[in-house]
């Protein structure tokens, strides 16, 4: 009896040990229907996916490496070296201009993913300009940049796991004065800054005899994500939809308002931004965050983060003497020295901490500038 009532408790302990670290979710994904029936799929599996991703906590940093394969239309997908190992298509169907995927996902999420064993990194936003206005002339969509811009700050404060928005700025963002970028970045607290322009709203007219007639318009864009210790570009990322125009020709279109966004033109914004979003994750997710000192005052320091970004009481930090230097080109390097100093974090604000310094007697060598990395449990 004991024996057998051991044998039961071990497996649920097993079953529980499962449902711990795997997940089986079934997700319905959709698209708009409107190049093919093709692409529509594709985009409604990209849902699917992506939702399941985030539900299960798993790193939306890997979604980029999956879209390629998810591309060709299988009823079952599989990856090796994934969080998400098996991907079978249930149903589909199509509604009122919309494709509907159902999907059956199986997800490991890792506990050591780099969004979890790090603080998130803020971002300085740059506005996103048209870089042809006359281009905006159909709709008057003039406010188009601004409203993206807005967009993808959602995006970021919403489903990035990496991430937080620091700050907005209007100023150009010019990869070409890189001094004066860095300064930008460090009076808003920003680690990266993200900007970029919309290249590209042209439209085409599709004439029928027998039904109204429809235009499809363009929507390009381009991201650049800078550095903002050094001033140096990371990134630079071109983006493209083309999508269904449902407004009237000679109709003002509020480009802010819920009509436009969940049109199939706006559903197609949408999805670049959050692609925008992924991409960030995917190309700077796993860079070290690099919370900077802003004050020392005997024992106790201050720095530049604080709840927004993860920080938790008793967390541990070790830091680092910042070396940076102007070379004979005049370019700006960065250059960090390890030292022997602990911190441990005592009060958490918003965006800022204090910390206690472990060796007291070395709190005097401590400067405004020093960075520091979080400590990983043993």
């Amino acid at each position: 009896m004991n024996r057998k009532l051991f044998k039961t408790f071990s497996s649920l302990c097993l079953l529980v040990s499962f449902q711990l670290n795997a997940a089986w979710l079934e997700v319905t994904g959709s698209a708009v229907l409107l190049e093919s029936e093709s692409t529509a799929r594709t985009n409604a599996l990209e849902d699917a996916v992506y939702q399941a991703i985030s539900y299960a906590g798993a790193d939306i940093a890997s979604f980029s490496h999956l879209q390629p394969y998810l591309s060709s239309e299988r009823e079952e997908y599989q990856f090796s070296g994934s969080e998400v190992r098996h991907v079978m298509v249930l149903k589909t169907r199509k509604k009122s201009g919309k494709y509907y995927l159902t999907a059956r996902i199986d997800i490991y999420p890792s506990a050591n993913t780099c969004h979890k064993i790090q603080y998130k990194k803020g971002v300085l936003l740059g506005g996103f300009s048209i870089t042809s206005p006359q281009h905006a002339s159909m709709g008057g969509i003039y406010q188009l940049g601004d409203h993206f811009t807005s967009i993808l700050k959602r995006q970021i404060e919403r489903k990035s796991q990496s991430f937080v928005v620091s700050g907005e700025t209007r100023v150009p963002v010019n990869a070409g004065q890189p001094a004066a970028m860095m300064m930008l970045a460090e009076d808003n607290d920003a680690q990266y800054i993200v900007s970029g322009q919309i290249t590209d709203l042209t439209s085409t007219l599709d004439s029928n005899l027998i039904r109204s007639d429809k235009i499809n318009r363009q929507f390009a864009a381009t991201l650049e994500i800078m550095d903002g210790k050094t001033g140096e570009v990371l990134v630079q990322n071109n983006y493209r939809e083309v999508a269904e125009w449902p407004f009237s020709r000679v109709s003002n279109v509020d480009t802010q308002s819920a009509r436009f966004w969940q049109s199939s033109y706006g559903q197609a914004l949408l999805r670049v931004s959050r692609n925008m979003m992924l991409d960030l994750e995917t190309s700077l997710s796993c860079r070290t965050s690099l919370p900077e000192v802003v004050n020392v005052y005997g024992n106790t320091v201050q720095i530049n983060i604080g709840r927004i970004h993860g920080v938790k009481r008793g967390d541990k930090l070790k830091l680092w003497h910042s070396a940076g230097f102007i070379d004979q080109q005049g370019i700006p390097r960065n250059r960090m020295v390890q030292t022997d100093i602990a911190l441990t974090v005592e009060r958490v604000y918003e965006k800022s901490t204090e910390l206690s310094v472990e060796q007291a007697d070395l709190a005097s060598s401590i400067q405004p500038g020093d960075l520091l990395t979080k400590q990983l449990p043993r």
